[in-house]
């Protein structure tokens, strides 16, 4: 791979029309998105073919856990395209050299970490979420191998992110397609072969991680200066200043994904008392739910990209329209997606179970929260765009609160006004246009603020 052909990759953020180019960086996201959910989605397919609902349930079930120990390295890594991008914006090479280097050295620790967490406190978390006897230990048992993959999971996204600070969005979705089918392949062998069930799919999951990992970094080792990657560790350097940066706006971001995790463990807590049906059934749902948001996470990424490097180049007007242009494309695209999965709901379920009781409870799901998922757009987007100006800690608050506090009130109260399985999902759209509301009247004020203030000035190198 030549500095030639990855240049022609990258899309140019700085200059030209904004809506194509927009369309062109987030069309490969919305794909890598949908590949990087494909992986439980075929465990949990594989698994409702040759296994149990039971083993269903454990697999499909374990988001919420996965996510909440996952999210504020995520965090960190939306941190990191900030920066980087707002740097580029500047011009200022050395400071990309420097953030590359410190990403490298985050994503390592991030990775060993997280194994360690996710193999000590899977059964802690399960007994804290009433998971049912019949799933408990199927559960720990995928858990505990899936966290093992974390260095490399931390390695593919962390990656990742510095790709799409220079615009280049193709080979990371080229990496997850090559470990995509790996998984598919290994799924069918450990788990239709070998018998080896849960933790078949979980071992498949962790190779084919592995896979996407080993690929990003060849790629990033070819990418031409300032972005390249050096394979040897006695060469990169850990960048204070750059890493209070990137932790600056992405703990926060962190933080946000990690209490909207908690606030879902205690809705999937609530989920797991109507039994094992209902907890299959929704996991099948949710599945199609994370393959739509995709579309939602691939403009926010847009969003940080774009507005990040134009803000850094002084030009406000162009970060104003990419909230605008970010935010119509989220709207429209996860909102048609959601009506036509919600439409051929059976179908769509089908692939996972051919259960009654399992297929009423995922088009209970549907109906109640699937087709209203594009509201969301309204504080993703708006949240993004406050990141890529460096304002985190804003829509973290107003998200923590209008999501997470609202649905853990409703958690707790909802059982006395309506215990149907419906009644407990609605909180969802409910928190979405409140949280929608004041995240984006939010986000105009911080644009006024700062655009305010360094109208006279670009923003000054650092």
């Amino acid at each position: 791979m030549s500095s030639g052909e990855s240049k022609k990759r990258q899309v140019d953020m700085l200059h030209g029309p904004l809506s194509g180019k927009i369309l062109t960086f987030s069309i490969p996201l919305i794909a890598s998105g949908i590949l990087q959910q494909s992986f439980n989605a075929v465990d949990v397919a594989m698994i409702g073919r040759y296994s149990t609902t039971q083993a269903i349930a454990a697999v499909g079930s374990n988001g919420p856990i996965i996510s909440i120990l996952v999210n504020l390295f995520l965090g960190i890594a939306i941190g990191a395209n900030a920066v980087i991008a707002t740097y580029l914006g500047q011009k200022n090479h050395d400071a990309v050299r420097r953030s590359v280097s410190t990403v490298v050295i985050i994503s390592l620790l991030s990775g060993f970490i997280l194994m360690f967490l996710g193999t000590t406190l899977a059964r802690p978390i399960l007994d804290a979420m009433s998971a049912p006897p019949d799933v408990i230990d199927l559960a720990e048992e995928y858990l505990s191998i899936f966290f093992c993959g974390m260095p490399f999971m931390m390695t593919y996204n962390f990656g990742s992110a510095i790709m799409r600070s220079v615009g280049d969005t193709s080979l990371p979705f080229y990496a997850l397609l090559v470990g995509t089918v790996c998984n598919l392949a290994l799924d069918w062998l450990f788990a239709g072969v070998f018998g080896w069930g849960v933790s078949g799919v979980a071992w498949a999951t962790v190779i084919s991680t592995g896979v996407n990992a080993a690929i990003i970094v060849y790629f990033l080792t070819r990418e031409p200066q300032p972005v390249t990657l050096s394979l040897k560790p006695r060469s990169w350097r850990l960048s204070r200043p750059d890493l209070n940066k990137m932790l600056r706006i992405g703990i926060p971001a962190g933080l946000q994904g990690m209490v909207f995790s908690i606030s879902n463990i205690f809705i999937q807590s609530a989920i797991n008392s109507f039994g094992s049906d209902a907890i299959a059934g929704s996991a099948a749902a949710l599945t199609y739910e994370v393959y739509c948001y995709y579309i939602v996470s691939a403009f926010c990424a847009a969003t940080i990209a774009f507005a990040g490097q134009n803000y850094g180049a002084g030009e406000f007007g162009r970060c104003k329209s990419v909230l605008r242009i970010c935010m119509l494309y989220s709207v429209v695209l996860c909102g048609a997606s959601n009506l036509l999965v919600a439409w051929q709901g059976h179908a769509c379920i089908s692939l996972f179970s051919s259960s009654p009781e399992v297929m009423h409870y995922a088009l209970v799901r549907f109906n109640t929260v699937l087709v209203f998922q594009c509201l969301a757009s309204s504080y993703e987007i708006s949240g993004s765009y406050m990141r890529a100006l460096g304002y985190s800690l804003t829509p973290m608050l107003l998200t923590v609160f209008g999501t997470c506090v609202l649905r853990l009130g409703w958690v707790t109260v909802f059982r006395s006004i309506d215990d149907s399985f419906h009644g407990l999902l609605i909180i969802y759209p409910i928190t979405w246009i409140i949280t929608g509301t004041a995240v984006f009247a939010a986000a105009l004020l911080v644009q006024h603020r700062v655009f305010g203030r360094k109208s006279t000035c670009r923003p000054e190198p650092t």
